[in-house]
């Protein structure tokens, strides 16, 4: 244990990134600000094992969080599992995942994911995001326009830019509400594999976060989290 607190809490506290923009893991603030919701508690649970006192240290975006491995800034980050982000975070296995889909306006012909990597179509999405990431390296034909954030591709796209916005499904459905005939595409085109991570060279760390992520999702800690923030769209990795 003392190889595993020297790498995971140096200091003598966990420091555990937590990235704000995404609305099914963190869903508030406690009274004294902090974040609250299924990560944030994650985090909490593995400082309890550790036996040491947690400091969240938020985010606004996956992108921010992912660009502060290595600068002592975080000992832990709750944050997807890309491969982009894998060059210097160590992660553990998924321990939920989101779908990702299109959302798309009346009169559309895009039907399923597929349909829109075509030559003169435009996919608007949230910079960095998990499933950016997934388009950067998977969309051949279609185009790409990246805004600072889910809220701001949602307005771009309700401005009449691009043929279809690309975001996590239950925030989707909310934004169908908000645009006249708009739906969203059958099937998905990615899924988000939110994992915990820590600096590559932290060996003994990373297998201690991956045996207590297995463990969590086999305990049912992880499904009564979920139950307990009252998270609708988010589900227990496999």
């Amino acid at each position: 244990m003392d190889k595993i607190l020297a790498e995971l809490a140096p200091s003598g506290t966990l420091r555990a990134g937590i990235n704000l923009s995404n609305f099914l893991l963190v869903t508030g603030r406690s009274p004294s600000g902090d974040p609250v919701g299924v990560s944030p508690d994650m985090a909490g649970e593995i400082a309890k094992r550790l036996g040491v006192p947690l400091k969240l240290v938020p985010f606004k975006s996956p992108g921010e969080l992912a660009d502060a491995a290595g600068t002592n800034t975080w000992d832990i980050g709750l944050i997807a599992d890309e491969p982009a982000r894998a060059a210097t975070i160590a992660f553990t296995p998924a321990y939920v995942e989101i779908e990702a889909t299109y959302l798309v306006r009346a009169g559309s012909t895009l039907k399923t994911p597929g349909d829109i990597d075509r030559a003169g179509m435009r996919i608007v999405v949230a910079a960095r995001a998990a499933y950016d990431l997934w388009l950067t390296a998977n969309i051949k034909h279609a185009e790409i326009t990246r805004t600072d954030g889910a809220a701001a591709a949602f307005e771009l796209f309700k401005s009449g830019t691009g043929d279809a916005l690309a975001g996590l499904r239950p925030g989707l459905i909310g934004d169908a509400e908000k645009i006249s005939g708009a739906r969203l595409i059958e099937g998905r085109f990615t899924t988000v594999q939110q994992a915990i991570g820590t600096a590559r060279a932290n060996a003994a760390g990373a297998a201690f976060l991956r045996e207590f992520v297995e463990e969590a999702k086999r305990s049912g800690l992880v499904a009564s989290l979920i139950e307990k923030h009252k998270v609708r769209g988010l589900s227990v990795a496999s």
